[in-house]
């Protein structure tokens, strides 16, 4: 039985990877389409989205599958829930990076706006916490996980300075309304990516330690 339950979790384990692999590939597609006003990226983005969906479908199907036939406990028990919550919050991810798609695909028909210096700064921020994130869990790193955590303050700072500037831009010329409405709306969907992968990070701390950080600092 115990041989059995260790090949269910490692297939577990490689499935939710799968799925982390699959997540990064696609926000950082939708980040590169948003920099560079790239249509066609942005759309490969929401034609990989139904793939990320079968995925999600398939981890939980797996974990559930676990639960159901070896009841496991004790830290084979915390690594279950912790894919469980992962691979939601990757699923979101995945729906955050078609949102942000979208709105480059209406982006990419109008007039740009001036973006303060710290726009690429939030945008590597972002990136970084994805990737962080994801490390953390396939490593087990509790010190890792915890660093992305403190990474989501600068996020909040920039998105709110984005969104000061974008007022600006509006106030100071109304044509450019639209374009600095969805610079905003893209804006707010990195920072939604932020506190999804400061949402892995906290789970692969209770992972690894035991500890519920959420809700907690």
């Amino acid at each position: 039985m115990a041989r059995h339950l260790q090949r269910d979790l490692d297939n577990l384990a490689r499935d939710l990877l799968t799925m982390g692999a699959m997540v990064e590939e696609a926000t950082n597609k939708a980040i590169t389409a948003l920099a560079r006003r790239n249509r066609a990226l942005a759309r490969e983005v929401t034609q990989g989205d139904p793939a990320i969906n079968d995925q999600e479908n398939l981890v939980e199907e797996n974990a559930l599958k676990i639960l159901a036939l070896h009841q496991p406990v004790a830290a084979d028990l915390r690594f279950i829930i912790t894919a469980l919550k992962v691979n939601n919050d990757l699923e979101r991810i995945g729906d955050h990076a078609v949102s942000i798609g979208e709105r480059t695909d209406v982006l990419a028909g109008l007039d740009p706006v001036p973006v303060p210096d710290d726009f690429q700064k939030l945008v590597t921020v972002v990136q970084q916490m994805v990737h962080d994130s994801l490390n953390a869990l396939v490593e087990r790193d509790a010190k890792l996980a915890r660093s992305v955590c403190a990474m989501d303050d600068e996020v909040d700072r920039i998105h709110r300075l984005m969104y000061a500037e974008m007022q600006a831009v509006i106030r100071k010329d109304v044509n450019l309304l639209e374009p600095a409405i969805n610079t905003i709306s893209a804006t707010r969907h990195l920072e939604r990516i932020a506190d999804l992968a400061t949402n892995i990070s906290e789970d692969v701390v209770f992972m690894v330690e035991g500890e519920i950080l959420r809700h907690n600092y």
